[in-house]
């Protein structure tokens, strides 16, 4: 028979049990009335006023409906900014996990813009094959830069950036051998480090080179430029995903830390302007290159985002008035499609060109005006698979750069909190509870494997096309399909006119 005190215990736990639900269910009727009342009292939202209580769901729905799409409902290859597809290979190759698929591709390669690669009948066996050449940038420079790696980590702020992430990406670019471009946030202990090379990025607030009143200071430059690690400077004139607006950081992410490295007060919004103050012409840019290159005796060059392209006409025929050594080392092309931690809809969605048109311009000028030995090419905007990098040398870029093909090596959900400091992977937060779920020594791995996987896989198109190494690839080795599901060559959509001067480095 069951005891008497058993039958007690069980009592009384439905007893607390009927108690706890009263209490609940009273709560939740208390909340629904204080709901309501809130929503028929308030005049800014009419759908709240009109459906007291139920209007909630509305916005609950819609904060979801993101995350449904993302996990439950797009196809593989359907979802932006990045789809399914792209951020698998990344993944996985950053865990060094088998990258082969079974059975097809889901890729439809008559799609209007797909880029098709051309195979050889006879590939390049892999004894025959060399592996990716270094190549030196700033070559009239005290102290020139041998870029090892065709594929690195393009400008992220510390605060944009957690610290952990900082680190991990430091490291991976040590371990991998590829650089690291600081942002416009200034150089951080935790950039140094990692011990790996390093592009210090003058923005337009002019952040780690910049003085109490907020100039530009060749003291603060030279304090930069004595690190060994830094190896090149750029002057950003705008990016990809907001040209013509400066950096936004917010407030909550400004932390006494980050204020100090980049001269501002803590807690406060860190607004960049919209251009440098001190540039107003072609010729006080080149003057601004120059003055940097002198201070610091390392490669500068610039980057931005094309969107009118005449000003390059006039930046060429400048630097052939002054002298080749005038030129920057190197631009950095931004596209249109680039992303950010924070940044204007209206910019972000209409403003500039993608890099699949910009790129070809640059490129057909440096090569008609006989300076694409003297500045070398890097690029970006949503780079972030071995085809695309592919197609980027085959145009004829020197160097491809990428943040949240990182980003997504680190572990990035693509969950757009970016702007919130409220990151679930700990990437772009400082908050100590979602940063202890980022561990840097295990994700510098995985950006060494990214960029070691990355590496392979370009190069196993290059040998499949007939050529030793990716920089061997050209505009007759790749192919874009058309509106008709045709596809034609690049040097078809894009034919370079004949240099009108000689090609040459010096």
């Amino acid at each position: 028979m069951i005891k008497e005190e058993h039958i007690d215990l069980v009592q009384s736990g439905i007893n607390i049990a009927s108690g706890l639900f009263v209490i609940t269910l009273g709560l939740i009727i208390l909340a629904t009335i204080i709901t309501f009342i809130l929503d028929v009292t308030q005049t800014k939202q009419a759908l709240r006023r009109n459906y007291p209580v139920v209007s909630h769901f509305r916005y609950f729905f819609e904060t979801l409906g993101g995350f449904f799409r993302q996990y439950f409902f797009s196809m593989d290859r359907e979802e932006l900014p990045f789809n399914r597809a792209q951020r698998s290979w990344v993944y996985r190759a950053a865990k060094n996990i088998d990258t082969t698929t079974a059975f097809g591709s889901t890729h439809n390669i008559s799609n209007n813009g797909s880029v098709i690669f051309v195979n050889c009948p006879f590939p390049t066996l892999g004894k025959d094959a060399t592996s990716i050449k270094p190549i030196l940038i700033g070559e009239h420079c005290e102290h020139p830069y041998l870029a090892k790696s065709i594929f690195n980590i393009s400008g992220m702020s510390f605060g944009a950036l957690s610290k952990p992430a900082v680190l991990a990406l430091s490291n991976g670019a040590r371990l991998s051998g590829c650089w690291m471009n600081t942002g416009e946030g200034g150089l951080s202990p935790y950039h140094l480090e990692g011990g790996g090379d390093l592009v210090f990025q003058i923005g337009t607030a002019k952040y780690g080179v910049r003085d109490k009143a907020g100039n530009f200071s060749d003291e603060k430059l030279r304090l930069v430029a004595a690190h060994e690690q830094v190896k090149m400077f750029e002057i950003k004139l705008s990016q990809g995903a907001k040209p013509g607006k400066g950096g936004i950081l917010p407030g909550s992410k400004v932390t006494e830390e980050i204020a100090e490295i980049r001269g501002i007060t803590a807690g406060e919004d860190s607004i960049s302007p919209n251009r440098h103050e001190d540039i107003t012409s072609i010729s006080e840019l080149l003057d601004m290159v120059e003055h940097v290159r002198k201070v610091t005796g390392k490669p500068v060059g610039f980057k931005t985002v094309i969107g009118s392209y005449g000003w390059l006409d006039d930046l060429f025929c400048e630097i052939h008035a002054r002298g080749i050594e005038s030129a920057p080392d190197f631009i950095t092309i931004d596209s249109a499609d680039g992303g950010t931690g924070a940044a204007p809809v209206s910019l972000m969605d209409h403003m500039g060109l993608g890099i699949r048109e910009s790129l070809p311009i640059v490129v057909n000028k440096l090569i008609e005006e006989g300076l694409k030995e003297r500045i070398k090419v890097i690029t970006s905007g949503k780079l972030i698979n071995p085809s695309d990098i592919a197609w980027a040398i085959c145009v004829g870029a020197d160097f491809i750069v990428s943040a949240r093909g990182f980003m997504f090596a680190l572990g990035c959900i693509q969950a757009l909190h970016c702007n919130k400091n409220t990151c679930p992977t700990g990437i772009t937060t400082h908050d100590p509870r979602l940063q202890q779920g980022l561990n840097p020594e295990i994700k510098a791995i995985r950006v060494k494997q990214y960029v070691d996987n990355m590496c392979y896989e370009i190069g196993m198109i290059a040998h499949s096309c007939g050529v030793r190494e990716p920089r061997e690839l050209g505009r007759h080795h790749c192919r874009i399909v058309k509106g008709d599901g045709r596809s034609v060559f690049l040097d078809e959509l894009f034919p370079v006119k004949p240099p009108r001067r000689p090609n040459r480095a010096d």
